[in-house]
């Protein structure tokens, strides 16, 4: 879908008006995301609104994940969670309407760090995983008809799946890459790496090898579980404390995959490194490789950051324990810092963008600066 806005694209569908006023994410590795005000046809006051564009056939697989998304979100009402209100149709063009919180995703506010010479506080880390530990944790416990556990996985926990309140809230979106045992789920085609690569826990990727050679899914019948999301998130810490992506070091010799390394294996999206370099990586990755790395952080975070990137998911945190963990360090300083500490920080960072480099930043969240209609920064 092609959007012009010298004109919007206005559209009512089962009781709404859709006007949708910008594009908040157009780039190769991330889903397409609209930013559009939704308002009851009859009257009443308007909200912001991400609507996600699905793709038309002949992707039937992508229609029918974006399906699941929508139902999944029923097990999900967590304020941790970014809601989804349901569908939206126009002119042939489905939508997948998630909740909007103004702010930026986790990875803006990394990007912005670094343009401006700063760097994200280790309180400020802790307190955002914290959070998305927390979100995780209601996520992993979802249980459906006849308490009938739903095994539910993320697969895609990154910076741009964590969102950003400039009143302190931190949510985790976008589950439509997850697993779970949904009735009628769509199974996931042999030798395809759903989900984040960039991020992703070495028994997924080890269960994407193993499906191409006839073997069943691990993940089926909950063998792998939680803890792979716990993974992601302890490598997005360990990312905020390092300022830098933990397997591609500035500093370091460049390091490949022998010849043919996971050739089998295809990924849903594309990657900075390539799929074989990354995969080889990850599952040669050991917690104590980054530990010479992280002299500077404080001793609570380096230990958090080792127990949640264990190679052997049985010797890793459940999320609720890193979550209690990370609020543990966060009641220990001396100084608290919460939803109020978060939002100043990031409103500094904000400050220091717009007012020294905003004319060169190019990030991929597009409207990341650039005033809404209410005269405020982005969304």
């Amino acid at each position: 879908m092609t959007l012009s806005f010298g004109a919007r694209l206005i559209f009512t569908f089962e009781g709404f008006r859709y006007e949708v006023y910008d594009i908040q994410v157009d780039h190769r590795d991330y889903d397409k995301l609209l930013l559009a005000w939704r308002q009851p046809a009859n009257g009443g006051p308007r909200t912001q609104v991400v609507l996600k564009p699905v793709q038309v056939p002949p992707d039937h697989d992508r229609r029918e994940r974006a399906w699941e998304e929508v139902q999944l979100a029923t097990h999900l009402q967590h304020p941790g969670i970014a809601k989804v209100h349901g569908f939206a149709f126009h002119d042939n063009a489905s939508y997948v309407v998630m909740e909007h919180l103004r702010g930026c995703y986790l990875l803006t506010a990394m990007d912005f760090t670094l343009l401006v010479g700063r760097t994200i506080s280790p309180a400020f880390a802790a307190f955002v995983v914290a959070e998305v530990a927390n979100a995780l944790d209601h996520a992993h416990g979802r249980t459906g008809p006849e308490e009938h556990p739903l095994h539910i996985v993320h697969r895609a926990v990154g910076p741009m799946r964590i969102r950003l309140g400039f009143d302190g809230r931190v949510k985790l979106t976008n589950f439509g890459a997850a697993y779970s045992e949904l009735r009628d789920r769509l199974q996931t085609p042999p030798g395809l790496l759903r989900g984040d690569p960039t991020y992703c826990a070495p028994e997924i990727l080890r269960a994407a090898m193993e499906t191409t050679r006839g073997r069943a899914d691990p993940l089926i019948g909950g063998e792998i579980d939680g803890r792979a999301d716990v993974f992601s998130l302890g490598l997005v810490l360990l990312e905020m404390l390092l300022a830098e992506y933990p397997l591609d070091p500035t500093d370091a010799p460049v390091q490949g995959a022998p010849q043919g390394f996971a050739s089998h294996l295809r990924a849903e999206r594309s990657t900075g490194l390539s799929l074989d370099v990354l995969i080889y990586r990850l599952l040669r990755f050991n917690p104590r490789n980054a530990e010479g790395r992280l002299e500077m952080a404080p001793a609570p975070l380096r230990s958090i950051v080792q127990c949640a990137l264990q190679p052997n998911s049985s010797e890793r945190y459940t999320a609720a324990t890193m979550r209690d963990e990370l609020r543990a360090y966060l009641g220990s300083l001396k100084r608290p810092f919460g939803a109020e500490e978060m939002a100043e920080e990031l409103k500094v960072i904000f400050e220091a963008v717009a007012r020294v480099k905003r004319l060169t930043a190019n990030p991929i969240e597009r409207t990341a600066l650039s005033p809404n209609e209410e005269g405020a920064w982005t969304q």
